[in-house]
């Protein structure tokens, strides 16, 4: 005899009103052709969870670093709402520069929002013993401005090193010079900039990396230099962890 099978037990109402579900995080992305390699915030393999993208068409790398991101905080706000109405429950970005528009972006998406790994130096800051401070390596020193910092509550006499005289990182990213990277030489770049960092500034307790594609790099850094080092990586998995908390009682 053909054992019937129990009925399945009632699960109650499932919830609507969204395109896409499990896919928490949107992250709004730059407009580039350079390789997006693991550990690079825009290879998606890099989450231990899924993230859900949107490219801003016309927001490259340059426009945002080198010129302030001019004009463009409508197109962001655009693509961030288009992301919470297709299921995305909070947003990120994947250039640190865009600490300009925090606000902007909040508060017109209503969902929390983390635009840049700066956000991360105060916390940082407070953890750190009496008499050290925390020091940015940034992918581009000359172009990083009281603006950004005041905007997510970094102090403006932070030190900082950028990547800007490297062979390799800034040429390849920002410059748009190639769209192929050598890894070796970007990740001596971001090295560098940080043996310079902390050869400057002694007092540097630890090291927060500004820029989004520096995670693929963050170990060398800390084996460099010897310091904790935070990155837009430590950022969203501590930000998607407030959204998906573990559930101890399954």
């Amino acid at each position: 005899m053909t054992a019937i099978p129990a009925p399945s037990p009632r699960r109650g109402v499932a919830k609507g009103g969204k395109a896409l579900y499990g896919v928490p995080l949107g992250i709004l992305m730059l407009e580039a052709r350079f390789p997006r390699i693991y550990g690079d915030m825009g290879n998606g393999t890099t989450w231990p969870f899924p993230v859900l993208y949107r490219l801003v068409r016309g927001a490259s790398p340059e426009k945002v670093v080198l010129n302030g991101a001019a004009g463009l905080m409508d197109d962001f706000i655009e693509a961030a709402r288009d992301l919470v109405s297709q299921g995305a429950e909070a947003i990120t970005t994947n250039c640190g520069f865009l600490s300009l528009f925090q606000r902007e972006i909040a508060a017109a998406v209503g969902v929390p929002v983390a635009t840049s790994s700066l956000m991360q130096v105060p916390w940082v800051q407070a953890m750190l013993p009496p008499g050290q401070r925390v020091g940015l390596v940034t992918v581009s020193g000359g172009s990083l401005t009281p603006r950004h910092l005041e905007a997510v509550g970094v102090p403006l006499d932070i030190p900082m090193e950028g990547t800007e005289s490297g062979r390799e990182f800034f040429r390849v990213l920002i410059k748009a010079e190639k769209d192929d990277m050598d890894v070796d030489l970007a990740e001596r770049d971001v090295v560098e900039a940080a043996e310079r960092l902390v050869a400057r500034h002694p007092d540097v307790g630890a090291i927060v990396l500004e820029c989004t594609n520096m995670p693929p790099y963050a170990a060398a850094v800390q084996r460099a230099t010897g310091r904790p080092v935070y990155d837009i990586y430590s950022m969203i998995t501590y930000f998607h962890a407030g959204l998906r908390p573990r559930d101890f009682a399954r």
